[in-house]
Order: C-alpha cells, then structure tokens, then sequence
C-alpha cells in the first residue's frame, strides 16, 4: 500500500511539473511570438494557406474519384440495361427462331456454310458452320430462362458429340441463361467447349466479334484454363 501511494504522488509531481513546464515553454513562445511578430507571421499565413490549399486539393480529388466512380457504375448499369433490353427480344423467340438467329450472328462474323440443325436428334449440332479462318464451328444453343443454369448433363452431352460426331475445331455451346453450374464450366474448360453464358450472348447481339468471344469463354478464364476436376 504505502508503495503504492509512493507511485501515485510521485506521478502527481510529475504531472505538476510537465503542466508547469509547459506553461513556461508556452509563455516563453508566446513572449518570442509577440517580439518576432514581423517576423512570424508570413511563416505563420503560408503555413495556413498551405493547409488550407492542400486540403481543398485533397476533398477536391476525393470527390474526383467518387464522381469517376459513380460514372463507371452508371455506365456499367447502363450497358447491362442495353443487353437485357435487346436480350428481351432473344427472350421472345422460339427455340427453333432462337438457333436461327444464332446462325445468323454467325453469318454476320463472317462465318460460311452456317447450317441450323431445326430438329432433334441432332447430337448437340444446332448450327454448323466455318470461321473465316476455315475452322469448323459446331454450335449448342440452349434457350432456358435467365435465372437458370446450364447443368453438367447438358455440357457432358456436348463435349461428347462435338468433336467424336461432328469433328468441331471450335465447340460453341451458348444459352441465354444466366449461368453454368460450376461442374458443367469446369468440364468446358477442360473440353476446351467455349460456354456462352448471358451476358456473352448479349455483347454479341450488341454487335461484340464472336472472334473476341470466344477466348473469353463464360467467366473471362479463356480456353486454355485447366481447373482441376
């Protein structure tokens, strides 16, 4: 206890003596101020224009960032609302309209000798056709609702037959979901099958390359990506 009291008035005498010397180290800049005024106060107005400037620079570059934030976000939000308008127009079409306007992007990119399959029993053919560069493109095209997926069911059906049955170079398989399940994108990139998800399809109806689509290839990773099974 008494050692205890001991620390506590030895750091009441410390606390005295630092507020005192401090009181005199204030009035001693406070007497040198008022002597040197002549002196001080031009360091004393640029310091303060200094600040004052820097920090109008800094809350004006702050709010640069956030208006060139705020725009990329509105234009992002724009061009996903340009696709889903023009998507609607996909939505609206029959499966057998939705494989001919495939067919047709192709054409436009291009692409000769388009066949569409228009039957079942196709073996995962629906459209047929050459690049520009003469390599045999072998199209899947799934028209399901947006807010499904395309399974690993459906894509095992494709890389099945893309290649063994219709000797595909490049296999396309394209749906206007908004998704392929993670087995089903896996087993794409493994197959080097292209997966068209979407919003793919829509920058392509937007008048996107299919030759810029391809390497891109559902989330970006491009054919040559191998995830492990």
């Amino acid at each position: 206890m008494a050692a205890r009291r001991r620390r506590r008035r030895l750091k009441k005498q410390t606390s005295r003596q630092l507020r005192a010397w401090g009181t005199v180290a204030a009035s001693a800049a406070a007497v040198w101020v008022a002597g040197n005024w002549s002196t001080v106060w031009p360091v004393l107005v640029a310091v303060l224009a200094t600040a004052v400037s820097g920090g109008a620079g800094w809350a004006l570059l702050r709010a640069h960032r956030r208006a060139v934030g705020q725009d990329r976000a509105w234009r992002a939000q724009e061009e996903a609302r340009a696709r889903e308008l023009s998507m609607a127009e996909v939505d609206a079409l029959s499966w057998q309209e939705f494989e001919t306007y495939i067919a047709e992007l192709c054409r436009r990119d291009g692409c000769t000798k388009v066949v569409v399959s228009g039957r079942s029993g196709d073996l995962g053919a629906d459209v047929v056709g050459y690049l520009a560069d003469g390599r045999k493109l072998v199209v899947q095209c799934k028209k399901y609702a947006p807010h499904r997926s395309v399974s690993s069911q459906d894509m095992q059906k494709f890389v099945g037959t893309a290649r063994l049955e219709h000797g595909a170079d490049v296999a396309l398989f394209v749906t206007t979901c908004r998704t392929f399940t993670k087995a089903a994108l896996g087993l794409a990139l493994r197959q080097d099958i292209v997966a068209l998800h979407r919003d793919l399809l829509g920058s392509w109806v937007k008048g996107a390359h299919l030759e810029t689509l391809i390497p891109l290839n559902g989330r970006g990773g491009g054919t040559k990506r191998r995830p492990s099974a």
